[in-house]
C-alpha cells in the first residue's frame, strides 16, 4: 500500500519535551477509527509501545521515553495512512503499526508509514501484508505460478491466497477457485460421520469457509459454490484433474504426502496459479516422515518457475501472544539437547 496523499494535512504530530509527545487528529472519523470503541486501540497500543496515552478531544497524548514516544509516532502515522487508504482499522492494525514489527518493511527510512504492500480490497474488508514476508508472499501470488509457502499458524498463508484467488475471480482473471487440503484429523479419531460426501468432509474445510465468508460474505460466496465457480474439496478428489483458469489453493500441505503434492502441483493448466500452504511444525500424519512438505522444497528447490516463502513467528499476524508461542516452541524444537520424553522429565511428571 502506498502512502496515501496529504496525510499531513491530516495529522499534526508535535514533540513537546523528551519524554510527551502530542498528536491531533482533524479528520473525526480516523480519529475515533484509530482510539477504537471504548478506546480499545490505545489501550493496546499503550501495552505494545510501553507508554501512557491520554485521549481528549482531537488530541491524543503520549508520555513515555524517547524511543517509546517515537514507537508511538510512527505508529499512528501508519494507522493514519492505513484508515485514508483503506477507511478502516482492524485490531490487528494496532499490531502491524509498531515499528518493531514494521521497520524490516521500509529498511531505506525506517518508517513504516510507506510500503505496507498491495491492497487486496474485498467487498467486507481491505486486505494488506503486515510483515516483510507477507508483502513478498503477496506479489508472488500476483505474479508466480505456483507458490509454496511454509510457516507457522497465524501467519496469513491461507487468508492472502484466499484473498487472491478469490479477488482474482470475481475480476475474471480466472474461472474457478479450487481450495483443497488433506482430510486428516488433528490428532483426535473422530469416528462415522453422518451425511452424505459433502457433510463427511466440510469438518475438515472449514478454516476455508471461514475465510472465504469473512472476506466477501456468506451470500457472495454461496452462489460462487452453487455455479461451481468456487469449488471445496478434499486432496483426494483432485487425481486425474487438468486445472485450467484457475486459482486453486492447497491447504494443510504438510498433511499431504510426497505423492500427494507431486500430484496436486501436476495439475497445472493453462492460465492458472497453483498455491501450497504449510507448517512442518503441525504434522497431524501418524508417521510423520510421511509429510511430503519439507521433502518437496528439497527437491524442488532449484526450479526457478517455483517461489518458495518461509514465514517465522515475526510474521504472526493474530494475536502477540500467539507469535510468543510460536517462538517459544521453536526454541525447543530446535534445541537438539531437549526431549520432551526422557526418562528424568518422565519421572518429575509422574513422581
Amino acid at each position: 500500500m502506498l502512502e496515501a496523499k496529504n496525510i499531513d494535512k491530516q495529522i499534526l504530530i508535535k514533540r513537546l519535551d523528551n519524554k510527551t509527545l502530542n498528536i491531533k487528529i482533524f479528520d473525526n472519523k480516523m480519529l475515533m477509527a484509530i482510539v477504537g470503541e471504548f478506546n480499545k486501540n490505545l489501550v493496546e497500543l499503550e501495552k505494545l509501545t510501553n507508554t501512557k496515552l491520554f485521549f481528549r478531544g482531537n488530541s491524543i497524548t503520549a508520555k513515555g521515553d524517547s524511543d517509546s514516544i517515537s514507537n508511538v509516532s510512527e505508529s499512528l502515522k501508519y494507522l493514519a495512512n492505513k484508515f485514508l487508504i483503506t477507511n478502516s482499522i482492524e485490531n490487528g492494525d494496532i499490531i502491524s503499526s509498531i515499528k518493531n514489527d514494521m521497520s524490516n518493511i521500509n529498511e531505506k527510512n525506517k518508517s513504516n508509514v510507506m510500503p505496507l504492500g498491495q491492497i487486496i480490497k474485498t467487498p467486507k474488508r481491505s486486505v494488506v501484508p503486515r510483515s516483510k514476508k507477507q508483502s513478498e508472499y503477496l506479489e508472488a501470488l500476483l505474479k508466480e505460478k505456483i507458490i509454496i509457502s511454509l510457516g507457522p499458524a497465524g501467519t496469513g498463508k491461507s487468508y492472502l491466497a484466499v484473498s487472491v484467488g478469490v479477488k482474482m475471480l470475481m475480476e475474471k482473471k480466472v474461472e474457478r477457485v479450487i481450495l483443497s487440503r488433506p482430510a486428516v484429523e488433528a490428532g483426535e479419531r473422530l469416528g462415522f460421520l453422518p451425511g452424505d460426501m459433502k457433510d463427511k468432509v466440510d469438518p475438515y474445510l472449514r478454516p476455508l469457509y471461514d475465510a472465504l465468508y469473512d472476506l466477501f460474505g456468506y451470500e457472495k460466496i454461496q452462489k460462487k459454490i452453487e455455479t461451481g465457480e468456487i469449488e471445496i474439496a478434499p486432496l483426494a478428489f483432485m487425481w486425474g484433474r487438468t486445472l485450467k483458469n484457475s486459482f486453486a489453493i492447497l491447504d494443510e500441505a504438510q498433511n499431504a504426502s510426497l505423492t500427494q503434492i507431486k500430484m496436486f502441483l501436476t495439475r497445472i493448466g493453462e492460465n492458472s496459479k497453483l498455491v501450497v500452504n504449510g507448517d512442518p511444525s503441525q504434522i497431524d500424519l501418524i508417521n510423520k516422515n510421511d509429510s511430503g512438505l519439507l521433502k518437496s522444497k528439497k527437491i524442488l528447490k532449484d526450479v526457478k518457475e517455483i517461489k518458495f516463502i518461509e514465514f517465522d513467528h515475526n510474521d504472526v499476524a493474530r494475536h502477540p501472544l500467539v507469535a510468543k508461542i510460536v517462538e517459544a516452541y521453536q526454541k525447543k524444537i530446535d534445541d537438539k539437547n531437549w526431549c520432551p520424553y526422557s526418562r528424568k522429565k518422565v519421572e518429575k511428571i509422574y513422581h
